[in-house]
């Protein structure tokens, strides 16, 4: 069956296919071994490659070429330059090098740098990442590089991605050759990303300054409807956003990014794309080009594309869950339980091991997690809450307190579900249940690690959850190459597992205040915001960490410190500043315009013998109102004008501003909001709620 649509797949991407077909054997090879089984990258391919590149992406009308990168913005970046490289006889000149193809230089002053690069020294270097497949979009190849700085510290989100697979690779290999799996050469996480978003009318969104400016609401009232009726989730999507899908999909499938399951989210105008399993490094990338995409094909749609985590208030907000598994070059799933996980020794030694490492680091899984937009969203009844822990289900919790207990195990037969009606097939029920309200859940093979935010890189959450499993790992080898029978070693681990580490292990409900009095009983960390997250960066056991995985230097761990801190009070900054300029220049002005026709009309009703308490009682109601917004506009520009004339270092800034955002801020909300509830839609100066979440 032919189609289009699926004949297009890859087809402007550099992969395996297009390298067999245009790549000499041996340069074909040796690409392959890169990427494969993690060889060194050999200088000498590079000359071939490029020109098999260049004329490649010529053939598909690519005329640029941009040394694609992820800076600590969390948006893909890269200067475009002309495959031109001179003129002859009036004929243009086209050339691309191996050098031009692995090397390039931008201004590293620029990007958040964390105290790592200063104006004056601006020399930072993108390095061509050969296991990430290059693309063509539109009229430019786009290729994937790590970006660094002159000294060689890592600027960006792909490298400590690369740096943390190869950690995995090497402490994963020692523990599958102790087990015996000795034929096993390489082993790679594999990522599986779900994006949600939010669409609303470009018309609308370009009349909100706060859109515009900061990607989510300041201002707006709860509609009378949001998401109560939970009509909105898997429902029938409409024609008009069915058409975006359609051409998102078509878009994403020619770079060969394998979007899979679409569908409508809990909020009114929300939806959720995931895409299907990949490499952790390349998947990064892939969710890189999913966001980017969305917010191209939206446009063309009539649409803009929201990726913050909270752009509306009081309605759900919007996550990524991070789908995270470790796979051999055999095949073979580390984590697949298998029919009888407990006489599997390589599942239960990884599963140990992920479970000792979110234990160990889980103010890093947590870190991983933290961007302003987050802030509002963790914690509520529609997100994991900021404590960590991980969901097993009964089955395998049940069979790890056994075995560490030494008991004998009691498997039961699987229930058939709907045996009743004999039309429909018979079903038969897991092992476990699915528990949303995890913020870490064992799904069957993988883990599902549902807290970061949906406007984030999942580089940080990838690169974490690498290095902290590959930490652990290493402590297993070493405990496992010196023991003479591996069943015994592995039961020893499975029963230090159990015995400290078995607090993580949560299987009720995430939302509940028994939950959170629980845990705070078992000791586990409660790190409520960004701010305080950003210490775990520089806690020294940390540091130590990242350093023996060779992922972070103390340096680049000092810098990202800084970055988080500074990247939380700008954006709190920029959202205050934003807040101040709609309720002076549009709220306030549109509020008095109201209030002298009400006003006005009150008084010639009064004057013609017509009193009208109602009227009356709305004119002193719209006054107080107006008079709370302004006072708490002018509270939050002396504060705002506080805090940018006052000498703070960065953690006592980012305290500042996460005051002033839960006080004035605030405070400015809520009376604005106020008056929007008292004022008719025809004067109201900008779209509310109901408009932008139903408008579609």
């Amino acid at each position: 069956m032919e189609n289009k649509a699926f004949e297009q797949f890859g087809s402007h991407l550099f992969d395996d296919r297009t390298m067999r077909e245009r790549l000499p054997l041996d340069v074909y090879d040796s690409m392959r071994r890169i990427r494969d089984e993690g060889e060194e990258w050999n200088p000498k391919v590079a000359d071939v490659v490029a020109q098999a590149m260049m004329k490649w992406a010529v053939e598909l009308g690519a005329t640029h070429y941009t040394h694609w990168f992820s800076p600590m913005t969390g948006i893909g970046s890269g200067k475009h330059d002309s495959f031109i490289d001179g003129v002859d006889n009036g004929e243009p000149i086209t050339r691309f090098s191996g050098k031009m193809l692995t090397k390039g230089e931008s201004d590293a002053s620029s990007f958040p740098s964390g105290g790592l690069r200063a104006t004056f020294e601006a020399r930072g270097y993108t390095a061509w990442d050969p296991t990430s497949p290059a693309f063509v979009l539109g009229t430019t190849l786009y290729i994937p590089t790590a970006f660094c700085a002159y000294t060689g510290e890592a600027l960006d989100q792909k490298t400590p991605v690369l740096r943390s697979m190869q950690a995995l690779n090497k402490h994963a290999l020692r523990v599958l050759h102790a087990l015996g799996e000795t034929d096993v050469v390489s082993v790679q996480p594999t990522v599986g990303a779900e994006q949600e978003y939010f669409l609303v009318a470009k018309e609308l969104f370009d009349r909100r300054l706060d859109l515009k400016v900061a990607g989510h609401t300041l201002l707006g009232a709860k509609p009378p409807k949001g998401q109560e009726l939970e009509d909105h989730y898997y429902g029938s999507i409409s024609e008009l956003v069915r058409e975006f899908m359609r051409e998102l999909d078509e878009e994403l499938w020619r770079l060969g990014v394998p979007a899979k399951t679409e569908h409508n989210e809990v909020a009114p105008s929300q939806f959720e794309l995931a895409n299907v399993f990949a490499t952790a490094n390349i998947a990064c990338d892939h969710n890189q080009i999913t966001m980017e995409l969305m917010r191209k094909v939206a446009l063309r749609h009539g649409f803009a594309c929201l990726l913050h985590e909270k752009p509306f208030a009081g309605v759900n907000g919007s996550g990524k869950h991070n789908n995270w598994s470790i796979v051999t070059n055999t095949g073979k799933n580390v984590l697949n339980p298998t029919d009888k996980p407990e006489e599997n020794l390589v599942f239960l030694t990884f599963l140990c091991a992920v479970l000792k490492a979110v234990d160990q680091y889980s103010d890093l899984l947590r870190l991983s997690a933290s961007c302003p937009g987050n802030e509002d969203r963790l914690g509520g009844n529609e997100a994991p809450p900021a404590i960590i822990s991980v969901f097993l289900g009964n089955a395998l919790t049940d069979m790890l307190s056994d075995l560490a207990h030494g008991q004998t195990l009691c498997r039961g037969t699987k229930e058939e579900l709907l045996s009743d009606v004999k039309s429909l097939p018979q079903l038969r029920r897991d092992d476990s249940d699915r528990n949303r309200t995890s913020p870490f859940a064992f799904t069957g093979n993988k883990f599902e690690f549902r807290m970061v935010g949906s406007s984030q890189s999942i580089g940080l959450a990838n690169t974490i959850t690498n290095a902290i499993v590959a930490d652990v790992l290493r402590e297993f080898a070493d405990r496992l190459e010196k023991a003479e029978d591996m069943r015994t070693a592995v039961m020893e681990i499975v029963t230090d597992t159990w015995k400290n580490h078995g607090r993580i292990i949560f299987n009720g409900n995430n939302y509940s205040d028994e939950w959170r009095a629980e845990a705070e009983r078992r000791g586990l960390p409660n790190i409520r915001g960004m701010v305080d997250a950003a210490d775990s960066y520089i806690a020294p056991r940390n540091v130590a960490m990242f350093e023996r995985m060779g992922v972070f230097s103390a340096s680049e761990c000092h810098s990202r410190y800084e970055i988080t801190l500074e990247t939380y009070a700008k954006n709190i900054h920029i959202d205050a500043s934003t807040m101040l300029e709609m309720v002076s220049r549009s709220i306030l002005p549109a509020s008095y315009e109201y209030l002298s026709r009400v006003g006005k009309s009150e008084y010639y009703a009064e004057k013609n013998g017509f009193a009208c308490a109602s009227a009356k009682a709305a004119v002193q109601k719209l006054c107080v109102s107006i008079d709370v917004a302004a006072g708490a506009t002018e509270a939050l520009r002396r504060e705002l004008e506080r805090i940018d004339r006052t000498e703070m270092d960065d953690k006592q800034r980012a305290e500042a501003c996460r005051h002033m955002a839960e006080n004035e801020m605030r405070a400015v909300r809520e009376a604005a909001d106020s008056l929007e509830m008292q004022i008719p839609q025809t004067y109201w100066p900008i779209p509310d709620y109901s408009t932008l979440l139903f408008d579609l």
